[in-house]
């Protein structure tokens, strides 16, 4: 099992409802592949660096998880079929990455 973080940017048109359950489906996906999903983060609607599909910002949502590696081709093949993701980014993290986002999760507790 490896340990991976994957950031995906969604469509900012999209309702509360609509964001819920598409950030719900690939969190079933992941599951359905045996994943164990360490963390869940919504960092909501962030302007973009430059343009995506005419839009200048999209709300971004990070998953961690442990799975292994055969599952991240699916899920990416999945994002792309998908509408409603606008870019995503999937990185196999190594224990310095790790330790740091433990460091992030605690740190974003504390704030919370």
């Amino acid at each position: 099992m490896n340990h991976y973080e994957t950031v995906f940017i969604l469509n900012p048109v999209l309702s509360e409802d609509q964001i819920k359950e598409t950030v719900k489906k690939f969190e079933d996906f992941l599951v359905s592949r045996g994943a164990k999903m360490v963390s869940k983060e919504n960092w909501g609607l962030k302007k973009l660096a430059y343009p995506i599909q005419h839009k200048k910002s999209g709300f971004y949502h990070l998953f961690e998880y442990t799975v292994e590696g055969e599952a991240i081709n699916n899920l990416e093949v999945e994002f792309r079929r998908d509408e409603r993701v606008m870019r995503y980014l999937t990185v196999k993290l190594d224990k310095h990455a790790i330790a740091w986002a433990e460091k992030r999760r605690n740190r974003n507790k504390q704030n919370a």
